[in-house]
């Protein structure tokens, strides 16, 4: 499975968006500026976040995004299924319930690819924006700690 810089691009959106939570709503152009993402993309990949119910818009002076629910119940799997679509690797229309394979009754490999596309999901699914935002000011932590130390 690939990820389209839609889905890259929109969970570094919403991670800095959970990173920045405490601070009210976060502007577009914020995001562009920490994250290097033009605006106008930023501004495509809010659409569909918002319509499907993980961030809200807030209007007015000091405006911009935040998100609809803690970050630790938005997981990556609910990010990458909003840009992205499905997240399987293969697709197999006897796993899918579509039937119409003339193998289906012998075919051993869909087995396969279920379990492939079951990890992915069970990974996607367990990884909470919450806890790559901890994860983020660990890594910030230990960055600063490195400067520290070779001054």
């Amino acid at each position: 499975m690939k990820l389209s810089t839609k889905g890259r691009y929109g969970l570094r959106a919403m991670i800095d968006l959970a990173s920045h939570e405490e601070e009210g709503a976060v502007s577009i152009a914020s995001i562009s500026e920490r994250q290097n993402i033009s605006e106008s993309y930023l501004e495509q990949l809010v659409r569909p976040l918002r319509k499907a119910g993980l961030i809200e818009s807030v209007r007015g002076a000091g405006g911009g995004y935040v998100l609809a629910k803690p970050a630790d119940s938005i997981s990556v799997g609910d990010v990458l299924r909003v840009l992205e679509g499905g997240l399987e690797a293969v697709t197999c229309s006897v796993n899918e319930g579509l039937g119409g394979c003339d193998a289906a009754d012998f075919c051993v490999t869909r087995f396969v690819w279920q379990r492939i596309n079951e990890g992915i999901t069970n990974a996607v699914d367990s990884i909470s924006l919450g806890e790559l935002v901890w994860q983020s000011r660990q890594l910030e932590k230990n960055r600063n700690s490195d400067r520290n130390d070779k001054e």
